[in-house]
């Protein structure tokens, strides 16, 4: 490790000038030689590089969205030329140029992190062997010892011996308890964050390898953190466990404002924007109008919490306009629209097609124009009883026989029924 701090020593003279500007200020405050000077200086200095790498930040919040949209295209392309490599890295590379994605966006803030984190390391090593580096001199040099932050030196680290930790002015016990906690701290700060990334922040419908990869790492870092820990100086703990803190809040506040489309962050954005809306019948906001023009323009390719979206401002009687507004208006919801289909009418049963088409009565052999006229046909449900002097119809049997005996019949004849043929 004091390798690689030794390298970063071009940066230690301007990590050591911040702290010392921070350090006048707070000195006036609490006292130059108190820990809360010394370690809110510390704190101050990471504020500053954060703010610095914002635009980084940001740039690394697109790039892994970015990436995380091209999961299911790189997965084809790997399926596609898995027996071609160099095909293969072409239209990986090609894929990152038609969309402007840059793999190696997401590393930018810990790449521009490293120097000032090693610069640090190696200006918190020099105080503890009692040496002067970059515009730390000999007088804040010995101010720098004395000061203690819950009972530990800022030079001091958990594998210290209790003889190194007794010239620091401090004891074994109260320098690891310190440490501990700040350690524990430090990595269940790195676990929320990424535990955060992945199950809130993440196209769920997408199942890829890059996101097992992300799941591996949500537990792998907390214990590499942990075991790092050990060898880092209290100064370098507070560093840490202020960027682990600042990362936190930061991505909290990304992911509420401008979510992944399709993660669980965008449908809790929707539902507030929703709210928002139906409440005032307006966007508000220029950046929410924005939001909403985004979501009509997709059209048929909005993921589900979008269509719901839509769909909830339709039961709500507003309709949303391309330019992002909203107007009061009776729409179908999305849902309904593309579902919809032609409906046929209902198939009506047999009997009532042939009494739909049969409205008088049949005539039959031997009967008078004017008896289907006189009296309306009885029903089914009518029984035919036979008038005076006339015989009783004989039944109808297989062979037909019967009708051929008896002979046409006289009178009013009986309507047949519309079942029977």
């Amino acid at each position: 490790m004091d390798t690689i701090a030794s390298f970063f020593s071009f940066i230690t003279t301007p990590v050591s000038w911040i702290i010392v500007q921070f350090h006048s200020v707070y000195g006036a405050i609490f006292g130059p030689d108190t820990g809360w000077a010394w370690g809110l200086s510390i704190v101050s200095l990471v504020v500053l590089i954060r703010i610095c790498l914002i635009p980084l930040f940001v740039k690394q919040i697109k790039s892994t969205r970015n990436m995380q949209v091209l999961q299911p295209k790189m997965k084809a392309i790997q399926e596609r030329y898995k027996n071609d490599k160099q095909r293969q890295s072409e239209e990986m590379m090609k894929l990152y140029k038609e969309t402007g994605t840059n793999p190696l966006s997401s590393c930018l803030p810990i790449l521009a992190q490293s120097p000032f984190f090693f610069a640090l390391y190696h200006v918190l090593s020099s105080i503890a062997s009692g040496k002067t580096v970059g515009v730390i001199n000999q007088s804040l040099l010995d101010s720098a010892r004395q000061a203690h932050i819950f009972g530990a030196p800022l030079a001091a680290k958990f594998t210290d011996s209790a003889d190194k930790v007794a010239t620091l002015d401090a004891t074994l016990t109260s320098v690891r308890i310190v440490t501990a906690v700040m350690i524990v701290l430090m990595s269940a700060s790195q676990f929320y964050t990424q535990r955060q990334l992945m199950t809130k922040n993440v196209d769920l419908t997408v199942k890829t390898p890059y996101m097992q990869q992300q799941k591996m790492l949500m537990y792998i870092f907390p214990v590499i953190f942990m075991v790092m820990g050990i060898n880092f100086p209290v100064g370098v703990l507070v560093y840490w466990l202020t960027t682990n803190v600042w990362t936190m809040g930061q991505q909290m506040y990304v992911i509420n404002q401008n979510p992944t489309p399709g993660s669980k962050a965008q449908d809790q954005y929707l539902q507030r924007l929703l709210k928002g809306i139906t409440t005032h019948s307006e966007v508000r906001s220029k950046r929410r109008r924005n939001i909403v023009s985004a979501i009509v323009a997709k059209g048929p390719d909005r993921n589900d919490n979008e269509r719901k979206f839509i769909n909830s401002l339709s039961k709500s009687g507003l309709v949303a306009q391309a330019d992002g507004t909203v107007i009061k208006g009776e729409a179908l919801p999305e849902s309904e629209s593309h579902a919809a289909k032609r409906q046929q009418p209902k198939r009506q049963p047999k009997s009532k097609r042939q009494a739909g088409g049969q409205q008088t009565a049949p005539k039959t052999a031997g009967a008078k124009p004017s008896d289907a006229t006189d009296e309306a046909p009885k029903t089914s449900l009518q029984k035919d009883e036979p008038q005076d002097g006339q015989p009783k119809p004989a039944r109808k049997t297989g062979n037909g026989a019967a009708r051929a005996k008896s002979g046409p019949r006289k009178g009013q004849q009986r309507p047949k029924h519309p079942t029977k043929k």
